[in-house]
């Protein structure tokens, strides 16, 4: 089992996926069998919502209730861990700071060049790495 925030566009790019094979679409059914935990907080899962609900997206409403569901069923709710790094884009922030709040943990995102270049923060396909090495 795997502890990673999830950010927001690889929720949207697994919902958009072709593939049932892509990354991003196995991350979330890792996340729905258990094997990742999203870590998120209040600010997180409100930007999940907006995002997914945003009308230029056309998300079946039923879905978008599924996806929020199961992070909030298997996902684990956390505190903000301070952080000094410089973001450009502020609301990039609070998703790191949450990753450091679980130790061992990942950010999961398909924008890694928005993060600082740690190894916390990852792309859906490292992660899946990440998960087969400890199988």
């Amino acid at each position: 089992m795997v502890y990673a925030v999830i950010d927001t566009n690889v929720l949207v790019s697994a919902i958009f996926a072709a593939h049932p094979d892509s990354a991003t679409v196995i991350v979330r059914e890792k996340i729905m069998d258990g094997f990742i935990v999203p870590l998120y907080n209040a600010e997180i899962f409100d930007e999940y919502r907006d995002v997914l609900t945003r009308p230029k997206f056309h998300f079946p409403a039923e879905l978008v209730d599924a996806v929020l569901d199961v992070i909030l069923q298997k996902g684990l709710s956390l505190e903000r861990t301070k952080s000094e790094e410089v973001f450009t884009d502020p609301k990039d922030v609070v998703f790191y700071e949450i990753a450091l709040s679980k130790e061992g943990s990942y950010l999961v995102t398909g924008n890694t060049k928005h993060f600082p270049a740690t190894p916390i923060v990852v792309t859906p396909a490292e992660l899946l790495r990440i998960l087969e090495a400890m199988d």
